[in-house]
């Protein structure tokens, strides 16, 4: 799971692995993606049980990417691999689409329009 995730994040994507392994750290837009498989409560989250989303149709969070072209984003990931739910779609003061990676997590892609 953490290698298929990882190398979403680095070949679709076009992150950059800052570490291999369980856990894989991924440096991706201006940020790290921590990538690991999950884990129960530890003692400092003592409630919290980590694991992918069980059903992809809710969500109580998800990554928000930030582009400076989101259409030459959305074809560069496509032909990469990544499944988007639309095109880039215009709202008020952005354009954004979203797509999950290989474990089912939401990230939405956003570029701002000048206003």
């Amino acid at each position: 799971m953490v290698d298929r995730t990882r190398r979403f994040y680095t070949g679709v994507l076009g992150g950059e692995v800052l570490r291999d392994g369980e856990p894989s750290i991924v440096a991706l837009a201006n940020s790290w993606i921590v990538i690991n498989v999950g884990g129960p409560p530890t003692d400092d989250k003592p409630t919290v049980t980590l694991e992918p989303p069980r059903d992809p149709g809710h969500v109580s969070s998800f990554l928000n990417i930030r582009v400076a072209d989101i259409h030459a984003a959305y074809e560069q990931w496509r032909a990469r691999g990544a499944e988007f739910l639309t095109p880039p779609t215009g709202r008020r003061h952005e354009l954004r689409c979203y797509m999950r990676d290989p474990d089912g997590h939401l990230i939405e892609v956003g570029q701002q329009i000048p206003g």
